[in-house]
């Protein structure tokens, strides 16, 4: 994989989440580099309410790392 991520700081705490989403989605992409897989199992869990909480739970977790990386935007 081609290097992406300079560093976890941002001016914003919008910028921050955007930047837990984008860390959450290499996550899969990571666990599973099949795009064409990827492509084929998202039908099914965009529709399953526990995936999307999954996913919720996962951004969610990234965010509070980065907001501390931001020393929480103080």
């Amino acid at each position: 994989m081609n290097k992406w991520l300079a560093s976890l700081k941002t001016a914003t705490p919008q910028e921050g989440f955007e930047l837990a989403i984008k860390l959450s989605q290499k996550g899969v992409e990571y666990t599973q580099p099949s795009e064409k897989i990827r492509k084929k199992l998202r039908p099914k869990y965009s529709t399953d309410a526990d995936s999307l909480i999954a996913a919720s739970q996962i951004i969610a977790t990234n965010f509070q790392t980065v907001a501390a990386a931001n020393n929480y935007w103080r």
